[in-house]
């Protein structure tokens, strides 16, 4: 497929013009949804119950291969993109991810909605890091590169609430598959788009594609996030160990692999500068808080609250607020003073946010509405700076590669933020729960609700509240530590010293590179 013809600036190596911009926001149609998808599936569990009728295992399945698939497979599409092309391979993910929701949506079989979420989640893996590595090399001036990125990451954190609450709208009038449905329109609007807008950017000295490294980036990936996982939902058991340190052993192997190889699917340029690794590692940080939070808000709203949970998503749309503009407000603020004060101040913020957490009740919606805000807030803006300082400090033709990385720390930060920050709660809970209560009391709040004992559930809620506390206190120490390590390593951090012009990526010519302040 031939690159569109283009007139702009940005093409000429100067600032981007309509076409950039217009392009761009195409690009965030399938960051949206991939976002979404994760979420979708909230409120259509028991609507799938009744027409499919799946086992315990496989609504389990239903709900997590979408996930393990995406991260999976992310490290893998982001090297392929850069050989290929990413926008043939942003298309590619698009015709899959529209293909899948068809199936998924006309499912009959719980087997058929597990295979089409699974498929969705191989295509989610190809739009990822095709969307922000197509960023990187369209927007070559760095402040219009820093604000595109900034909206980027507010679009991302903004979809997964979105998706719960959309498809809670529309299951209030049509069928279970038709959550699925709404990503068909976008997918065949962004078929045609991209081809006319988003011209086509690979690295022009790839090497070959080391098929070994896809089983253990994947034999990497998959037994540490699926580990990770169960141990926020059962608890750390010997066997749930046992995975986490087999993925950890195959990743030893596939790191020792991209080190000895010239062709590797991970390239060692991409860690030249102190950069990228800080911001891979700073933005993983972030998304524990995110996701660690959202283990026991979620939980507050319909368990202490008792809101049902169309009305639980509802209020969580809320936060997202002032998220949506947190991103674009410290991508200003970082182009008039020092990245780093920037992000340090971000996780300040979001460990403020975890603050106002100890302050609530068991009746304390406001509260819990403006924690949120004031959290997501803050580590949204941390992302939008870390990603920008890791893209930016990656040479442009492995733009795909370094946003899988980036993408995949991100899954991991997420994964263990709910185990530890679970596990610190759920310890609490039980710790302040009656030795004579029933087991399925002390386990969980949702377990006590269901004794129908009013006397059990009010100290239930009492100390799930009172476990919220602590959760948040640990969650305000790491995001503290996190700002330390933003004013210690990102005032360090170095890009690699780029020539007077960056190379051309097989599309379009990049400006000279200004380095940023840090």
């Amino acid at each position: 497929m031939t690159n569109p013809p283009s007139t702009t600036a940005a093409a000429s190596g100067g600032l981007a013009g309509r076409r950039e911009w217009t392009a761009f926001v195409v690009l965030l149609l399938p960051l949206l949804l991939v976002s979404m998808d994760v979420s979708v599936l909230f409120f259509a569990i028991p609507s799938i119950d009744r027409d499919l009728a799946p086992s315990a295992t496989q609504q389990l399945w239903i709900f997590d291969v979408y996930a393990f698939a995406l991260a999976g497979l992310l490290i893998t599409m982001g090297s392929l993109g850069d050989r290929i092309g990413r926008r043939r391979l942003l298309l590619i993910g698009a015709l899959a991810f529209g293909a899948a929701s068809v199936c998924a949506a006309y499912a009959t079989s719980p087997e058929m909605l597990i295979a089409a979420r699974a498929v969705l989640g191989i295509g989610g893996a190809t739009l990822m890091p095709s969307t922000i590595g197509l960023v990187r090399n369209m927007f070559h001036n760095e402040q219009q590169r820093a604000k595109a990125i900034g909206i980027w990451s507010g679009a991302m954190a903004g979809g997964v609430a979105l998706g719960s609450v959309l498809s809670g709208v529309m299951l209030e009038h049509f069928w279970w598959g038709s959550v699925f449905l709404i990503n068909v329109p976008a997918m065949l609007l962004l078929l045609v788009l991209v081809p006319l807008l988003v011209p086509e950017f690979k690295d022009p000295k790839p090497g070959r594609f080391d098929f070994l490294s896809v089983p253990l980036s994947m034999g990497t990936v998959l037994p540490v996030v699926y580990g990770i996982k169960e141990s926020a939902a059962h608890g750390l058991d010997a066997r749930r160990a046992l995975i986490i340190a087999a993925g950890l052993v195959i990743g030893w192997v596939f790191v020792r692999r991209q080190r000895s190889r010239s062709d590797a699917m991970i390239s060692r340029e991409l860690f030249r500068g102190r950069g990228f690794g800080v911001g891979i590692g700073l933005n993983a940080l972030a998304a524990f808080a995110m996701m660690g939070s959202a283990f026991f808000t979620t939980q507050y709203l319909q368990s202490v609250l008792g809101m049902s949970t169309m009305e639980a998503a509802l209020w969580s749309l809320a936060p997202s607020l002032a998220v949506g503009a947190a991103a674009p407000a410290a991508t200003a603020i970082g182009q008039r003073t020092q990245r780093a004060y920037v992000v340090c101040g971000g996780f300040v913020i979001g460990a403020a946010g975890f603050g106002v957490f100890t302050l609530a009740g068991t009746d304390s919606l406001a509260l819990l509405l403006i924690g949120s805000g004031v959290m997501s807030s803050g580590i949204v803006a941390v992302m939008a700076m870390v990603s920008d300082l890791a893209m930016t400090a990656s040479p442009p033709e492995k733009a795909g590669a370094a946003a899988s990385l980036l993408e995949t720390g991100q899954e991991f930060g997420g994964a263990l933020g709910m185990a530890l920050l679970g596990a610190v709660a759920t310890a609490v809970y039980r710790a302040d729960m009656p030795a004579s209560a029933p087991d399925v009391a002390r386990r969980t709040l949702p377990g006590a609700l269901t004794t129908g004992d009013d006397s059990l559930i009010a100290i239930g809620r009492e100390a799930f509240v009172h476990s919220m506390r602590y959760a948040s206190v640990t969650g305000s120490l790491i995001l503290l530590t996190g700002a330390v390590l933003a004013a210690t390593l990102l005032r360090r951090a170095t890009r690699p010293a780029p020539p007077a012009a960056e190379a051309p990526v097989a599309g379009a010519p990049e400006a000279p590179q200004v380095p940023a302040r840090v």
